[in-house]
């Protein structure tokens, strides 16, 4: 996990790389501790879901090594989500040139492209070392992916997009965000692989609230 206080690619990855791995057995049997593999918030962040559905929301980085190894298990277990479960992505800034990135991800979602793209992100940094954080490194990539680059650069420095990066920089501190990757649940609880020991154990703590979410409906 990248935390928040700590950016270098260094000391802090290598620290955090022992919360990618499997969870062992034993782990897999506990019951999640409150305060410990997980933090219930003090205040309720609203949902941005719909009615009767509860909210997952990833925060990520694509620049984060950690989350380019936790998307393909993230995509994997979103694929088996309940009908009543939304997985909503949040691109955080604890930075202020971490904005361009959460600016491209809502470029992405504007022009319909994260599907087809997202993933495309992360290998463009982590195997191709092609450099995306500042605008006209985007604008770049986004052209070599076959999009028209100046609707792309219009919907970039739209308003609606600037919004959308202010409200998840709102929200990653609203769920009070360590590091990343990290989920919050229901807008009730946070949890991370620094908390839950592993992203693997973190996605066993989320299965286990969403069962806490539905029991207070």
């Amino acid at each position: 996990m990248i935390n928040r206080r700590e950016f270098t690619v260094g000391t802090a990855c290598l620290a955090a790389a022992a919360g990618l791995g499997l969870p062992g057995l034993a782990f897999a049997q506990k019951k999640p501790e409150d305060g410990r593999e997980y933090r219930t918030l003090d205040k309720r962040v609203p949902q941005d879901a719909p009615a009767g559905k509860i909210e997952v929301v990833e925060f990520f980085w694509y620049s984060c090594p950690h989350c380019n190894t936790f998307e393909p298990q993230l995509n994997a277990w979103s694929k088996k989500l309940p009908q009543d479960v939304v997985l909503r992505r949040v691109p955080v800034a604890f930075r202020d040139d971490f904005v361009p990135q959460q600016r491209l991800y809502y470029t992405l979602e504007a022009l319909g492209k994260v599907d087809e793209l997202h993933t495309k992100v992360f290998k463009a940094i982590h195997v191709d070392k092609q450099p995306t954080a500042k605008e006209d490194q985007i604008l770049a990539w986004a052209e070599k992916n076959g999009l028209d680059k100046a609707k792309f650069q219009e919907v970039y420095n739209s308003f609606s997009v600037s919004t959308k990066a202010r409200k998840a920089s709102q929200l990653q501190d609203a769920f009070k965000v360590e590091g990343v990757p990290a989920l919050g649940v229901a807008g009730r609880w946070y949890t991370d692989g620094s908390m839950a020991g592993n992203m693997p154990r973190a996605l066993q703590v989320t299965d286990y609230l969403l069962a806490e979410a539905r029991k207070s409906k």
